[in-house]
């Protein structure tokens, strides 16, 4: 009996290896069970509120609250759910026309949509669930927006219920301080953190295992990439990414020796068996991402608290504050000095692309600050920790300490 056609497997494998929303989330069943217990206790019960969901990109946010609605659908049947992407909005103030028309209401523009939004929603009717994603697009001037739509579950008779996802920890610290004042408090917190290896690894195969027959995927590439990607970012994004790419490249070169060694009369036809994804094809997609050294050499000690370019950037930014003795510099700046300290040290830099998502990463562990600009270079970097505690959290004497001693030209 025949064996499975190559292409058919390499396209059953990059068709599962794709980022939409899973049945099942692994290492997000805490946080699953926190958002369906929130719904059910304000939805369920009819009881106004709001919940801000925080966690660098990659890391589950808007997956878990996607497999939480599709669960619930029944629960939240006698409930109007609106789900809007703030990014698709061109400005912070364009939340209130997207929300009138979910509303019946057309579009709601300026302090008399804004009145007669709040009317609506404190009228007797259905719990409304409000569900922004990308939320930090709202922030403004004052953040009278951010304030607007959070102080609407505190309205007498309000019927609203807000959950908001957003890559920073601290959004509502920062941006939303007054509403703690307020009798009912501010926005209930829930942080996603990075995936770790293990967990990288068990989505990888948990999505492998849904095609039959023999993975096309070598075991030590796939721990391989759930190691690197984990070190860097905790992405699982990246991680299926890389996978669906190492696949690819596997499948060009299979359909490049058959083009290139046609069959001849006498010879029998090519094994059916597909060529396997190995290790230097993970590492050289991941070459590609991260930079070769940073493929090929070590993280540091298990148990670090910081993988290595996280490692470096902190100690880029240690070293900027102090040379020019401010509390916070742009991106671009760090960036330039990041790139002087890995030229120094023989070690890959990420762009600055990277290098934003690697701020945005160490701001969700509560680390850095970053108050965004419209130039990603101009955007302002500062600590959020003392720079000593910094310093103690790196656990690192050696590569930390001949940074620091080394300094900036």
């Amino acid at each position: 009996m025949p064996g499975p056609d190559r292409s058919t497997c390499y396209q059953q494998v990059k068709r599962v290896l794709h980022a939409a929303v899973p049945d099942r989330l692994h290492g997000r069943e805490k946080e699953t069970g926190i958002i369906r217990q929130f719904l059910r206790e304000h939805v369920g019960e009819r009881r106004p509120g709001s919940l801000y969901i925080s966690g660098a990109p990659g890391t589950g946010k808007t997956a878990c609250v996607s497999r939480v609605l599709l669960d619930c659908k029944d629960e939240l049947a006698g409930s109007k759910t609106i789900v809007l992407n703030c990014m698709a909005l061109r400005s912070p103030q364009g939340i209130f026309p997207a929300v009138g028309q979910q509303l019946g209401l057309g579009a709601a523009t300026g302090r008399e949509g804004v009145r007669r939004l709040e009317k609506q929603l404190t009228a007797r009717g259905p719990i409304v669930l409000l569900v922004l994603d990308e939320l930090d697009q709202l922030e403004s001037k004052g953040q009278d927006v951010l304030y607007t739509l959070f102080e609407w579950p505190l309205l007498p008779g309000s019927r609203l219920v807000l959950v908001g996802l957003a890559n920073a920890l601290d959004l509502t610290d920062r941006s939303l301080a007054r509403l703690s004042a307020h009798p009912a408090g501010a926005p209930r917190l829930l942080h996603f953190p990075p995936y770790t290896r293990e967990q990288l690894s068990a989505i990888l195969q948990e999505r492998l295992g849904q095609v039959a027959g023999d993975t096309v995927l070598d075991a030590a590439a796939l721990q391989f990439c759930a190691r690197k990607v984990s070190a860097v970012s905790g992405d699982a994004r990246k991680a299926l990414d890389v996978c669906r790419r190492a696949v690819e490249v596997v499948e060009l070169e299979v359909r490049s020796q058959t083009l290139l060694k046609p069959l001849s009369g006498g010879d029998s036809p090519a094994s059916p068996v597909p060529k396997r994804v190995g290790l230097p094809h993970v590492s050289r997609v991941l070459s590609e991402v991260f930079g070769d050294r940073l493929v090929a050499g070590g993280q540091g000690p298990r148990g670090d608290t910081f993988p290595l370019q996280q490692k470096v950037l902190l100690c880029s930014l240690l070293l900027l504050l102090r040379r020019l003795r401010a509390r916070e510099v742009t991106l671009g700046k760090l960036h330039d000095a990041y790139s002087q300290v890995c030229r120094r040290r023989q070690l890959p830099a990420v762009d600055q692309a990277e290098c934003l998502s690697l701020v945005t990463l160490l701001e969700s562990r509560g680390v850095l600050e970053l108050k965004k600009a419209k130039e990603a270079r101009l955007a302002k970097v500062s600590l959020k920790l003392e720079e000593a505690a910094v310093e103690h959290a790196l656990q690192d004497a050696v590569l930390v300490g001949s940074i620091l001693a080394q300094g900036l030209c």
